[in-house]
């Protein structure tokens, strides 16, 4: 068991970790709900950032490569017909970091290759940009 998710009423839910953290989610404004917390398509685009840095940070672990700061906005572009994620827009900056050109290129690809961006590359468009 990974989770349980329980429906709270009123577009909400309730999800439980197995080791006990606990988020809520909300249906979005622009379908039905109070958009009070993350939405459960928010959380998928916000899944892919945290993979992101956390595939970059066992690269850099491995490799003893100091990881010092990174920062992700993450933007979720939803489409209709049927209703789904159609983009997720990462805006990725690693300033703190005193990479050179090649490791930079080298962790970039370790993060690009997380598990959730393999599952959603066939599904949703994800650009990256780069500060």
């Amino acid at each position: 068991m990974t989770s349980i998710v329980t429906y709270q009423g009123s577009l909400r839910t309730t999800c439980v970790h197995k080791a006990g953290e606990q988020i809520t989610t909300d249906a979005p404004l622009d379908n039905h709900g109070m958009g009070a917390y993350f939405s459960p398509t928010d959380l998928v685009a916000t899944a892919l950032a945290s993979c992101f840095l956390t595939i970059v940070g066992i690269y850099c672990d491995e490799r003893k490569i100091p990881f010092n700061a990174a920062r992700v906005e993450v933007e979720k572009i939803m489409a209709s017909n049927p209703r789904r994620i159609s983009d997720i827009h990462l805006s990725i900056d690693f300033n703190g970091n005193d990479w050179d050109e090649k490791t930079l290129s080298k962790i970039i690809a370790a993060g690009k290759s997380c598990p959730v961006a393999i599952t959603l590359k066939d599904q949703v468009n994800i650009e990256y940009h780069f500060k």
